[in-house]
């Protein structure tokens, strides 16, 4: 493994991104464990879908990690082995969970089972778009000043948790509101389509050098 000698400005950088890297997979396996739980006491679908989703970002947080000790010390090395290894794994995660969803949600649609109640899925969706707001903003800090593609790739990345969060949010307070039955297995379709996404944007990386195909600014 070949030393690439950096300025202390670069090293508090790649710092900043490794922490926020290890920071994401504790985050998502708290958020999976409780999300899970009340998901599955209150009855609510959508946000039980929200905590298997966050538990398969841990997964794929193992391999951003290994991506920026990578970069950090082989720039020149492309995506090895084991980040396409661990791509794969992610990917059919998030397939078996689409599969899982649109299952759950057919089954709500049939029986006209109602959540109890989907408090904690406005409370904990809450409390996902501020810290992943949070997240992308400290990866895109890091990212640009090091001028790295895989990194912003990744903060960019990170709005589809974004977009999976308001999901939660917004049929967890609709039903939280109204009581309407169907809110929360249009929730759970919601997660289904972007989890489908991410599932094929893995296999995707997994098979080229491209790092995410959502970059954008």
């Amino acid at each position: 493994m070949s030393v690439i000698a950096l300025s202390e400005k670069e090293k508090k950088l790649y710092t900043l991104a490794l922490g926020l890297a290890v920071f994401t997979i504790l985050y998502n396996l708290v958020e999976g464990i409780i999300s899970t739980w009340f998901g599955y006491e209150d009855e609510t679908l959508t946000l039980f879908g929200f905590g298997v989703d966050s538990f398969i970002e841990l997964i794929s947080g193992v391999g951003i990690v290994h991506m920026i000790l990578r970069i950090r010390y082989n720039p020149e090395v492309q995506r090895d082995s084991f980040e396409r290894t661990a791509l794969r794994i992610t990917g059919t995660a998030f397939y078996l969970l689409v599969v899982g969803l649109l299952m759950g949600a057919g089954l709500v649609i049939y029986t006209g089972q109602k959540p109890e109640t989907t408090f904690w899925g406005v409370i904990i969706s809450s409390i996902s778009i501020l810290v992943m707001l949070g997240l992308i903003y400290g990866k895109r800090k890091a990212g640009r000043g090091l001028n790295s593609e895989a990194i912003l790739a990744d903060a960019n990345c990170t709005l589809v948790c974004v977009y999976m969060s308001i999901i939660l949010l917004i049929s967890s307070g609709l039903y939280e509101l109204t009581g309407l039955p169907y809110i929360d297995a249009a929730g759970t379709l919601g997660l289904a389509w972007f989890s489908y996404k991410e599932g094929k944007e893995c296999f995707e990386k997994a098979a080229s050098d491209k790092y995410c195909a959502c970059d954008h600014d």
